[in-house]
């Protein structure tokens, strides 16, 4: 007998979509079949709607511990459950202290088992001084390692050129992967100073101090220095085709290397920026209309490996409190609730994509990236049972009503989207369904990959 079968539905798989049950036996999917003859303790009626593998989200902030006023693994976690993400992975910043050591990194460790609802991994951090600690890290299970090539505004101080240099050679060494947020420091600050001295705070001003030469230039040094030093680089939240070119230009050399972008640069421009206002406010920034619509065309040539949230809540008053000077407003996004939703509604709905692409891209690539594949990010026999149920004959309008995360503030509210997440399965266990919310029961497994190159 089956422990779960959910049955007639439209099955994304990676490059076709079947209409068939799936079996669900002790986590894993047992059966994949047009009628399975077996009985289950449990039946999911999927007829007319799509099964597609749960999110796989790489960069998210839970902000624990000690700041999870902020954002913790319970909200956080049950807000990925509600969007239809079943692992993620959770950045070195902004908890006190940052995972910047072997200690610190249990301690996270701890809070998770207690508190998360979905799998996660769990990343360490590069930063100035801490080189011996990166081994102990690995050892202990980190997905990778995050460092800053800019002022990150927390306790997490942002590696110099040869903290860099010498942090990639050891991660070299240890078989990892070493994610980058790739803007230039002396620019940014240069540019900050030249403003500020002026009094000219206003949005415009916050975005003209972070071209895209600054994201360009920033990852143009990682590349040279990861060709040299052999270690593998995965770029974080990348925001202009500019960026993208320089990164295929050197996956076609030979390197080992991945990209993201995110969501909220695939939805959202500059002038969106200004008439949403400090919500919107975020590293790097919203880029023009052009520029969205170029990273949709590198998303259509295969150039983006793989869409993530960068998830980065905030109480309401950090956004609000100097609304006047954007360069004091905290940036960041809270979104990974609705990643899913705006990929499937924006890039399959509205733009015409297949599933599959859309899969691929927030599931297949993140787990094989991290060594998580085949057991995490495709429906395959053996795999894991990490599964989200899909309607996408209806429509959903974000609310503050709605949102499962800690602060209810997002880029996302007033959106209409085309698509509805209706259950979220982790292991097999359901863990959110609309009809009762989070099911805040079921023990997560924190997940150690190795990286690979796609």
């Amino acid at each position: 007998m089956y422990d779960l079968i959910i049955r007639d539905g439209s099955v994304v798989l990676e490059d076709e979509i079947i209409q068939a049950d799936i079996a669900i036996k002790k986590g894993k999917i047992a059966e994949i079949a047009p009628d399975v003859s077996t009985p289950a303790k449990k039946y999911l009626d999927a007829k007319g709607k799509h099964v597609l593998p749960g999110m796989i989200d790489i960069h998210v902030h839970f902000d624990e511990p000690s700041r999870d006023h902020w954002e913790g693994f319970d909200y956080g976690s049950a807000s990925m459950a509600a969007g239809g993400c079943t692992t993620y992975f959770d950045m070195p910043l902004n908890g006190i202290p940052p995972t910047v050591t072997e200690a610190a990194l249990w301690e996270k460790k701890k809070l998770a088992d207690q508190k998360s609802i979905v799998d996660y991994g769990l990343w360490g951090g590069l930063v100035p001084g801490n080189k011996e600690e990166l081994a102990k890290m690995a050892h202990s299970g980190v997905i990778g390692f995050k460092a800053f090539m800019s002022e990150a505004g927390s306790e997490f101080d942002f590696s110099d050129d040869l903290t860099l240099y010498k942090g990639m050679k050891e991660i070299a060494k240890l078989n990892k992967v070493l994610a980058l947020h790739a803007e230039r420091n002396d620019l940014i600050q240069k540019l900050e100073q030249s403003k500020q001295k002026q009094k000219q705070t206003a949005i415009k001003d916050y975005l003209e101090t972070r071209p895209v030469s600054v994201e360009v230039n920033a990852v143009k040094q990682a590349l040279e220095y990861g060709e040299e030093t052999g270690c593998p680089l995965h770029f974080v939240h990348i925001s202009s085709y500019e960026a993208v070119q320089l990164i295929t230009a050197a996956k076609k050399k030979g390197m080992n290397v991945t990209l993201e972008t995110c969501p909220h640069y695939l939805l959202f421009t500059e002038e969106d920026f200004e008439k949403i206002g400090v919500t919107a406010k975020c590293a790097p920034p919203l880029r023009s209309r052009s520029q969205k619509e170029k990273l949709w065309a590198c998303i259509q040539s295969e150039e983006v490996d793989m869409v993530s949230s960068d998830h980065s809540p905030c109480p309401i008053e950090l956004k609000t409190a100097h609304q006047n000077d954007l360069f004091k407003v905290w940036g960041g996004i809270s979104g990974g609730q609705y990643s899913l939703q705006a990929m499937i509604s924006e890039g399959a709905i509205n733009r015409g994509m297949s599933l599959s692409t859309i899969s691929k891209l927030v599931s297949t690539n993140p787990a094989k990236r991290f060594g998580l594949y085949p057991k995490k990010g495709s429906i395959l026999l053996g795999s894991d049972a990490d599964l989200v149920i899909v309607d996408l004959d209806q429509t959903e309008e974000v609310t503050k009503e709605g949102m499962v995360f800690k602060h209810k503030h997002s880029i996302y509210e007033g959106m209409v989207f085309n698509s509805v997440i209706l259950t979220t399965i982790n292991r097999g266990t359901i863990v959110y369904s609309r009809e009762e919310g989070v099911i805040p029961f079921h023990r997560a497994q924190m997940i150690n990959g190795e990286h690979v190159k796609l």
